[in-house]
């Protein structure tokens, strides 16, 4: 073989690898994290069961289910299993839980899985958000949940970033999108964010993993000239960050910009 031969990527992550726990019937956190992950970045998933299945005509999430997502053995296994693999960083892809734990439960969950991880670091998405606004410079919110999410599931949401000192401006499900993670089209959720965002709010956060958002980032910060975080964007931000990778990623959002705040 000629020594200038040419090579085709084997998506070997010689730059980052990035785990991620993800509910078992959940394909919008893995796919989101595939789109985001730019050359030499890999990404590896572990699925934990959840106790609530979508569908055409889903019921809203439940909380219990929500709650026992969080709970060992489930995660604390998957978790461990990913650590197995040489991983740089570790991502938990599910935002609902942290609305319930809040964030005092957050951070012992965060140490609860580093424990069964070693030395590899764990990003869990609102905590996640809380050290991207510091990033970014702002302290109101508006908070988008998707339309699976219950009333009393969005104000713990805003609740939880109340407690971390963000004025949370808007709170509400999305609710007249599909309640089918699969049916949700971005333009329709764009569409929504831009009629419901109030002007005073000086960030926008799309909350649950499920939703399918990362396509519209750019286009809404464009048109509301304000920074977009999204569940799995933002997690994967703080990965990307805790696993030694700088990079600023084009195309999904301001906080790419931006180093974790020290």
């Amino acid at each position: 073989m000629s020594d200038s031969a040419a090579f085709r990527s084997d998506g070997w992550g010689a730059r980052a690898r990035i785990g991620l726990i993800t509910p078992h019937n959940d394909v919008v956190p893995e796919s989101e994290f595939h789109a985001l992950a730019t050359e030499g970045i890999s990404v590896h998933a572990a699925r934990v069961p959840l106790g609530w299945t979508s569908g055409p005509e889903p019921p809203l999430i439940g909380l219990d289910a929500v709650r026992a997502f969080a709970e060992p053995p489930h995660v604390d296994s998957a978790a461990e299993m990913l650590a197995t693999m040489p991983l740089d960083a570790i991502a938990y892809g599910f935002t609902s839980s942290s609305y319930l734990l809040g964030p005092d439960g957050d951070a012992r969950l965060k140490s609860r899985l580093e424990i069964m991880t070693g030395e590899i670091p764990v990003a869990i998405p609102c905590l996640a958000v809380v050290k991207a606004l510091r990033a970014l410079g702002v302290t109101t919110l508006a908070l988008v949940n998707p339309p699976w999410f219950p009333a009393d599931l969005s104000e713990h949401g805003a609740d939880y970033f109340r407690k971390s000192g963000i004025e949370v401006m808007y709170a509400a499900s999305a609710t007249g999108l599909a309640k089918d993670p699969l049916s949700v089209q971005p333009e329709r959720l764009y569409e929504w964010v831009r009629k419901h965002t109030p002007r005073a709010t000086e960030s926008i956060f799309l909350g649950g993993g499920g939703l399918r958002s990362i396509g519209v980032i750019e286009a809404l910060e464009e048109a509301l000239a304000l920074p977009v975080l999204t569940a799995n964007q933002v997690v994967f931000w703080q990965a990307l960050r805790l696993a030694g990778v700088e990079e600023c990623l084009d195309g999904y959002g301001r906080i790419f910009e931006h180093p974790l705040p020290a």
